[in-house]
């Protein structure tokens, strides 16, 4: 039973997540999430308290998912450099391979003021990852030592966000991942010819 449960809260958030990033979140409404989801209307209070409450969970199931993979792809690198390739890489990766969460990030969740404090945890989890990252850099000498962490890494999630942003406009047209090397490059080299 509990796992029937957990299929179908989880039908019901993919579903909240098609229609939020199809409609915006705004437009959307319990029935086109319930009919999309295949369940009746009343189902939907039986797992949430409301609308907002379904984009509340979405929001976090999703960030707690990717930030499994990000940390994992992360321990993997063998050097600070490898770890910032990792991590954009998933970044990258994971808003590639759900568009309605890349969609609901970038076009919904910034303008959504309710849940403002949840998106500042999950930028804070971020900006950790990486400071580690570029204090190791720092230590073994691959990243500069008289950068501000705090400057460098919003100015990667800037960077990140920008692209995911671009893309998610052009329709995902072109494969999103495909741009972390570059970026890492960016980052690395900066825009200073020889």
């Amino acid at each position: 039973m509990q796992k029937n449960k957990s299929e179908k809260y989880h039908n019901i958030l993919n579903s909240a997540g098609a229609v939020f990033a199809e409609f915006g979140f705004h437009k959307a409404t319990i029935s086109q999430i319930a009919a999309k989801a295949g369940v009746a209307d009343g189902t939907l209070y039986l797992y949430f308290k409301n609308k907002d409450d379904i984009l509340y969970q979405f929001i976090n199931f999703k960030t707690q998912d990717v930030f499994e993979k990000m940390n994992a792809a992360v321990e993997t690198g063998r050097n600070a450099e490898a770890k910032l390739r990792n991590l954009i890489r998933c970044h990258l990766q994971e808003f590639q391979n759900d568009k309605n969460m890349a969609i609901i990030f970038q076009s919904e969740v910034r303008y959504l003021r309710d849940i403002e404090y949840q998106i500042k945890d999950i930028s804070k989890m971020y900006l950790d990852l990486l400071s580690d990252i570029i204090e190791q850099g720092q230590i073994e000498g691959s990243m500069r030592q008289d950068l501000f962490v705090g400057l460098v890494k919003r100015f990667i999630l800037g960077a990140v966000e920008g692209v995911i942003s671009t893309w998610v406009s052009a329709r995902g047209r072109y494969d999103l991942v495909s741009m972390a090397d570059p970026l890492v490059d960016l980052y690395l080299t900066g825009v200073r010819g020889e």
